[in-house]
């Protein structure tokens, strides 16, 4: 197991991204958690030309936001992401959003594939088609 702690991007709480409440609309979370997302991607090679000349693609299959604390204009957060991979043909990416303070104010799950784009159909052994690919894992998971 590695000792790397997962990927951090700081985003701040615009005014425009609130609801009637005053808080952080629901929404927002799962952008801020695509933030966090595209940019370890980024980060690991994957949006490099390695996937698309592999034909394959990523796609969210599914995502799940646990609410710890409201988030107001103005607070600065810090968003974690990291990599899961298991066995099948899915993989999980995971995100926390972090108070400057520490504090959790929420937990981002997905649930995501890769997609053969000619075929449509996901693949399997996503881990295994990243590295082939040329992505670097080390970076897209803190358990590589």
């Amino acid at each position: 197991m590695s000792e790397r702690e997962p990927m951090r991007v700081q985003i701040k709480v615009r005014h425009y991204e609130l609801d009637t409440l005053g808080h952080l609309n629901h929404a927002v979370y799962h952008s801020y958690a695509e933030v966090a997302r595209l940019e370890l991607l980024e980060r690991a090679g994957v949006l490099a030309d390695g996937l698309r000349e592999e034909q394959l693609g990523s796609v969210i299959l599914e995502t799940h936001v646990r609410f710890r604390r409201e988030l107001r204009a103005g607070d600065v957060v810090e968003v974690t992401c990291d990599t899961v991979f298991g066995e099948g043909k899915t993989f999980q990416m995971n995100s926390n959003i972090y108070k400057l303070d520490g504090t959790l104010a929420a937990e981002i799950s997905c649930t995501l594939g890769l997609m053969d784009l000619e075929r449509r159909k996901l693949v399997e052994d996503p881990r295994a088609r990243f590295e082939r690919a040329g992505v670097d894992l080390k970076v897209l998971s803190t358990a590589e």
